[in-house]
């Protein structure tokens, strides 16, 4: 592991805590919880079960949310495709309109993109220069036929926070229902379902120290008459998911969240002075901006541009693990589509790095990305990636 370059992704996945780990493990072999969680004839489903609906129970504390309101999903990416979708299959009468903007992931993006291909109307709110998604920009796109506003809580490549509070009460004052999704907020920021104007939110348990391969979706009073079930078998989780539960990587996210329910308050003080650090080492060399609103943020993000045509970011690669955008860009080699979205030049799109930090960050991993990136901006090399 020591030849392993410094992990500052930790926006792209988080490793499983090891204490996640361990619960996980119950669920396995034959002296563990294997059972399937529908078999209620038994026993062995029964203790599934049980494992499940705590595991419920851990990530609505988390969230402010009751476990009734939670289905599980495979990850956020599915949670967005179902709250949307869903809602547009499910809605009747006149409403069909829809409201995201262009600097959501791409799980949102591409599920809108979709429905706007079929016929719905959308509207596609631009963020302002510093990335953030204005209330008074959402005021003015509600129209009468608005059914669904979808927006992320925390934006996944430059941190910057959605005011969900404010957007969320326009939105319900227009009749329309407000989906979030909260895949790089959860764990990192209070939220309190009970109170926030939120129909519809959508979790990821890779994001928050859990395993891959598990989410959950919010689903309140004022969707659930709406939302209709996009995987179809069985009728599981209240007819809105069907599939045999993962109990293994339910409990897993159970955990995770838990542990974030715990922890969450001493982490973010730890994370916040080494993300200070780093920004501020990082701020003070020629050519580098940061991306983003420097106020309304998490400080588990950064984003910054190196403007420096000697700047080889592709050496980076061997000492520090970070992104030059998100990783479903990433996927497609194309440049960000938020930083784009926000004015950036493709060269200064593709010129720019994403650092985010974590629970395994270490003062030691900040003090050498300032030295690497000041040793490569100092190299004169001219390369981009």
């Amino acid at each position: 592991m020591s030849s392993l370059p410094c992990y500052f992704d930790y926006a792209a996945t988080t490793p499983v805590d090891d204490r996640v780990i361990q619960a996980m493990v119950t669920c396995l072999g034959r002296e563990g919880t294997f059972g399937n969680p529908a078999s209620s004839s038994h026993a062995y489903g029964n203790q599934a079960r049980q494992a499940v609906e705590l595991a419920r129970r851990q990530v609505g504390e988390l969230v402010g949310a009751s476990a009734e309101s939670l289905i599980w999903t495979s990850g956020a990416t599915e949670s967005n495709n179902l709250a949307i979708k869903g809602i547009a299959a499910g809605a009747k009468g006149s409403r069909r309109h829809l409201i995201t903007s262009r600097i959501e992931h791409k799980a949102v993006i591409d599920t809108v993109r979709q429905l706007e291909h079929a016929g719905y109307p959308v509207t596609w709110l631009e963020p302002d220069s510093t990335g953030l998604i204005q209330p008074e920009a959402v005021r003015q796109a509600l129209r009468e036929d608005t059914l669904l506003v979808s927006l992320m809580l925390v934006n996944n490549e430059l941190g910057t926070v959605t005011d969900i509070a404010t957007i969320g009460q326009l939105v319900h004052d227009g009749g329309a229902l407000f989906h979030v999704d909260a895949a790089q907020g959860a764990g990192k920021l209070a939220i309190d379902l009970n109170t926030l104007p939120v129909d519809l939110m959508s979790f990821s348990a890779h994001k928050t120290y859990g395993p891959k391969g598990i989410g959950a979706l919010f689903v309140g009073e004022r969707a659930r008459p709406l939302l209709e079930a996009q995987i179809h078998g069985g009728g599981h989780e209240q007819g809105f998911r069907s599939g045999t539960l993962a109990t293994h990587q339910i409990v897993g996210m159970g955990a995770a969240y838990a542990l974030a329910s715990a922890e969450m308050a001493e982490e973010l003080q730890r994370i916040s002075i080494l993300s200070a650090q780093l920004r501020d080492g990082l701020l003070a060399l020629p050519g580098v901006s940061l991306n983003g609103d420097p106020d309304q943020r998490v400080p588990h993000t950064l984003n910054i541009c190196v403007d420096s045509p000697g700047f080889n970011a592709m050496s980076l690669s061997s000492e520090l693990a970070v992104s030059s955008t998100s990783a479903c860009n990433s996927a497609s080699s194309g440049a960000s589509h938020v930083l784009l979205a926000l004015g950036l030049s493709q060269a200064q799109a593709g010129s720019s790095l994403r650092l985010s930090l974590g629970r395994y960050t270490q003062a030691a991993d900040v003090e050498k990305a300032i030295a690497v990136i000041t040793g490569r901006l100092n190299a004169g090399t001219t390369t981009f990636w």
